[in-house]
């Protein structure tokens, strides 16, 4: 007997079928959670994100189109962004983004770092506050342009364009080039 399609097992999930959750779970249970250890880099964070993961598949399987992509794309979907929200969320006190690029640019003892890291941070430093602030909030506390825009008080637009340029700088100053 052909294993069933991933179409039916959702239509199952549907319809409240354990069977069809169970079959589901064993079929995409390794991919869920490489992905969610991938992106969180902790096994019991991704245990966690992979159970969540499965959860809202269940509870959202009335909702997959076919139309839209393959049931796979879906569910991984759903994994990375269950997971990403784990990772801006870990942090119960966010680090004021000031402190950060504070913490990133002091001139660390020779041979502690490397040249690389050194001049990133040199860089970093040398940013105007207005283009390093939104960069470090994205890199390291995972908010978007339009979380940023929010909390600043500033136009969408314009977040995007202090990023923009910032990291325009960053990659001069790496001499990073496109291609």
């Amino acid at each position: 007997m052909a294993p069933l399609s991933d179409e039916t097992l959702l239509a199952g999930m549907t319809a409240g079928d354990q069977d069809a959750a169970s079959a589901f779970v064993r079929r995409y249970q390794a991919r869920v959670y490489g992905l969610a250890l991938t992106v969180v880099g902790t096994p019991a964070v991704a245990e966690e994100v992979a159970q969540d993961t499965f959860l809202k598949a269940w509870q959202h399987a009335s909702t997959y189109d076919a139309r839209r992509g393959r049931v796979a794309t879906w569910l991984l979907t759903i994994a990375r962004n269950t997971a990403v929200d784990a990772v801006r969320y870990r942090h119960e006190e966010p680090m004021d983004p000031d402190v950060l690029v504070a913490v990133l640019t002091p001139r660390t003892p020779p041979g502690t770092d490397t040249e690389a890291a050194i001049t990133l941070r040199e860089l970093l430093a040398g940013l105007p506050p207005e283009q390093a602030r939104p960069i470090v909030q994205m890199a390291f506390q995972g908010l978007t342009a339009r979380e940023i825009a929010v909390r600043q008080e500033i136009p969408l637009g314009t977040v995007k364009t202090r990023v923009r340029r910032g990291l325009r700088r960053l990659r001069e100053g790496l001499e990073v080039r496109d291609g």
